[in-house]
């Protein structure tokens, strides 16, 4: 007896270790973050679920115009309904009093470009749908959008910053991408969680491309390929986070890159025009994403990856289309309705800070 009593011990504690050994290793920076005991959260399908959305987007009265999609006349209600099915577990539904009680006195800070609005958006939607009679302060300072709830002392603050690093003026008029400089940091690293974006505004050309030369260490030079730019980058913001932020104090988190569905493999159709449910299988790869990974595993500190890519994928449904700004001279395949799959990354969010 006494023989079994000791294998069996030692088999435990051998399992221990090897459970508490995997699990250190997926918290830092591996992309496939874990979830609630051992679940990877980011595997898993879309179910319909009747008791969504979340909230009701009329109940936001701060909610951008090109969110509101039904405000915006659009007819079908099917995209509102489906619920992210983790595949070993379940994403804990998000408790809105809750959050705010176990986040008193805190700050939140997105940063980031119109793709960190529509999580900001929705994450403060959420949050007052929950309490609607209670008082809020929204405020815009410059490129600083600040959402308080007096009652619970707590902020959730959207910087806009689509590049991370610095575009500069010239007194020429000449705009500089500056990809070793981050001038913008300091105000992110008191906060008590960091949520970043950067890539959409990677791929504007001509017109709307917003520098005119690149400043990289000691080259200059036009332009270059986007994806080696956008590394560049993403290693002076690693280089920032692992030399100034603590992250025992400040949880960080990266949005994975959001995908859109302006291209016939990605949507299944033309557009994401007219598509009300979502995609039975998506085989687009994001290069893009992969680079965002490549960085984050190299990091020395811990950052989690919000590793929404994959799964907003097959939500092509869940596209403003035609009814970001009511008309059809206006299609919006890149952002996301609200309610609806944004909300899931918040879930996410929320559990993975474990509040």
């Amino acid at each position: 007896m006494s023989c079994l009593l000791s294998f069996l011990v030692v088999f435990s504690l051998l399992v221990l270790v090897s459970m508490l050994s995997h699990v250190h290793g997926k918290l830092i920076n591996d992309v496939n973050q874990l979830g609630t005991n051992g679940c990877d959260l980011f595997e898993g399908s879309w179910v319909y679920d009747d008791s969504y959305p979340l909230y009701d987007s009329s109940v936001c009265p701060f909610i951008e115009k090109q969110f509101d999609c039904l405000k915006n006349g659009r007819p079908d209600k099917d995209y509102l309904k489906y619920r992210w099915q983790p595949i070993e577990c379940n994403l804990p539904r998000f408790n809105a009093i809750e959050f705010q009680q176990k986040f008193k006195g805190k700050q939140m800070m997105f940063v980031g470009d119109s793709i960190s609005l529509n999580q900001w958006q929705s994450l403060t939607c959420m949050l007052y749908a929950a309490e609607p009679q209670a008082k809020y302060v929204s405020k815009r300072i410059g490129g600083t959008s600040i959402f308080t709830f007096p009652k619970y002392n707590t902020s959730y603050v959207l910087f806009r910053n689509a590049f991370l690093v610095d575009i500069t003026t010239e007194n020429n008029g000449t705009r500089v991408l500056n990809l070793d400089s981050l001038s913008s940091a300091a105000q992110w690293k008191d906060m008590d969680v960091l949520i970043f974006d950067s890539w959409h505004w990677w791929l504007h050309t001509g017109r709307k491309q917003p520098w005119d030369l690149v400043q990289d260490g000691n080259s200059t030079y036009k332009d270059g390929n986007r994806l080696t730019l956008y590394e560049k980058a993403l290693n002076t913001w690693a280089k920032w986070v692992d030399s100034e932020v603590d992250t025992t104090k400040t949880k960080v988190f990266f949005q994975g890159v959001s995908p859109d569905h302006d291209n016939p493999a990605s949507s299944g159709s033309k557009t994401c025009e007219g598509v009300t449910q979502p995609l039975k299988s998506t085989e687009e790869v994001h290069q893009e994403e992969l680079v965002l990974e490549k960085v984050l595993r190299g990091m020395n500190k811990s950052v989690n990856l919000l590793n929404i890519t994959k799964l907003s994928q097959y939500r092509a449904d869940g596209h403003p289309s035609v009814y970001g700004h009511g008309g059809h001279r206006d299609l919006d395949c890149t952002h996301w309705c609200l309610a609806g799959v944004v909300d899931a990354w918040n879930l996410f969010l929320n559990a993975l800070l474990g509040l």
